[in-house]
């Protein structure tokens, strides 16, 4: 069975890598046909110097898309084959400008005619084609550079793993592990208040028996995130104690509970929902205004460690 049907486009790397080699591989010979004694690796270079004649390691990589180191190299190795030269500019002198050499001015009319021949033959192979294969690597180039392969590959994980993600009601027995989120978080960060252990060491006395409610996300079994909704009064509740364990990052789970949260909130009738952090807290105060949370001044905090106080209005 053939690699790439069975790999499929996880193999995209590497099919695209097989393609690149059997282009680059027709390419020295095609070199060799011309007398053009370049490796194909170093044409955008020369490439740029023949057309603009002079131009600074920086000006090459920008033009062609290339790290500055990657040019640097490819730079060095045409030296070693005195095809481009090395002058300071002029108005700065700091600046060192490069240019092709005599050697290498002498390849360009050959280059030229090489340029041609291959483009005309590149448009009858896509000619010949169904898709345009040019048009559809501007676009996966442009797609790419809105978001990298990476970054989808990691919002796949995310989204299946969260699949595996349950978020149930506060449970007695879950008060060690309510507890133990929340500790681990504040000392991380911060330290740990008398504000923070009253409603950490009794929950049922100090939010659940207040009318406010806690949530929990279950992940494989085990609680890994809690979140508590504090009654601050018949249309206002208070977004507090949300923690996630290190263990369980990049699940979604802090984005679960505040929509759990949200959605329980409006289940109860509230209008508001508060809360307080820290802007210390990128990613928290990131997903407070993902949740569609903004900044507003209230009242002072009873947390030594709030500097930022937040609002959600629910529909």
């Amino acid at each position: 069975m053939d690699f790439y049907q069975a790999a499929g486009k996880m193999a995209l790397g590497s099919r695209l890598r097989k393609l690149s080699d059997t282009v680059t591989e027709d390419a020295l010979k095609i070199y060799g046909l011309y007398n053009v004694k370049l490796e194909p690796r170093w044409f955008p270079v020369f490439y740029m110097l023949a057309e603009k004649e002079r131009l600074a390691v920086t000006e090459i990589a920008q033009e062609i898309g290339q790290t500055h180191a990657s040019v640097s190299q490819i730079v060095k190795e045409m030296k070693k084959q005195d095809l481009v030269m090395e002058t300071k500019d002029a108005k700065d002198g700091r600046k060192t400008m490069l240019s092709l050499s005599e050697k290498g001015k002498a390849m360009v009319p050959n280059l030229k005619q090489q340029v041609t021949d291959v483009q005309q033959a590149v448009e009858d192979l896509f000619r010949e084609m169904q898709y345009d294969l040019w048009k559809a690597m501007e676009e996966t180039e442009f797609l790419l550079g809105q978001q990298n392969l990476f970054e989808r590959v990691k919002n796949k994980m995310k989204a299946r793993e969260s699949e595996q993600v349950i978020i149930q009601a506060y449970e007695p027995e879950h008060q060690t592990r309510f507890r133990d989120l929340n500790v681990e978080w504040i000392e991380h960060y911060f330290k740990l208040e008398k504000k923070d252990l009253e409603s950490l060491n009794d929950p049922k006395g100090y939010i659940l028996d207040k009318g406010g409610h806690i949530l929990v996300a279950a992940y494989k079994g085990e609680i890994m995130g809690v979140c508590a909704l504090l009654k601050m009064d018949n249309e206002t509740y208070e977004l507090a104690k949300m923690a996630v364990s290190p263990a369980a990052q990049g699940k979604s789970i802090g984005w679960l509970l505040g929509k759990a949260c949200i959605e329980k909130a409006k289940a109860l009738g509230a209008k508001k929902l508060f809360l307080e952090s820290n802007t210390k807290l990128v990613p928290a105060i990131n997903l407070y205004h993902k949740l569609g949370f903004k900044k507003i001044v209230g009242k002072p905090s009873p947390y030594e460690r709030s500097n930022i106080q937040m609002e959600l209005v629910l529909d």
